[in-house]
Parts: structure tokens; sequence; C-alpha cells
């Protein structure tokens, strides 16, 4: 009986990274906790697709009170 794998490594962390943009996509800005608890991943494999996609250059941080992540509008 064949099991289908779980994306590892960089796949996953690219899997995530579109996670996260769908989620922030949907939902604007959120704090770190809301965006871990909304991408429904570890949160090290969170934190891994954000530095993914701020490599990229496709967030924007927003500081304040409370810290939030938000999509870069282009």
């Amino acid at each position: 009986m064949a099991v289908a794998d779980a994306p590892s490594g960089v796949d996953a962390i690219g899997h995530t990274a579109g996670v996260v943009w769908k989620v922030l996509a949907a939902q604007g800005p959120l704090s770190m906790t809301k965006l871990i608890k909304e991408a429904a991943a570890p949160r090290d494999l969170v934190l891994q697709a954000v530095g993914w996609l701020a490599r990229e250059d496709k967030l924007e941080f927003e500081e304040g009170r409370t810290k939030k992540i938000g999509l870069k509008i282009c």
C-alpha cells in the first residue's frame, strides 16, 4: 500500500509560502501569531515561508503596537 509523501525541504517551504500568500491575500495584514494559526502549518515552516517571500520582496512589514505582515502592493 503506497502512502502519499508530504512535501519536504524546499518543496514544503515553497508550498507553505503559497499558503501564506493566499492567507494574506484573503485577510490582509496579520500578526505572526495569527498568520501561523491561519496557515495551519508548523511555526518554523511558516517562518521559513515568510523569509522566502520577504527575500522575493513580496511582503511589507507594518510597525506599530503590533507588528503585522502583509503583501506588498505592486
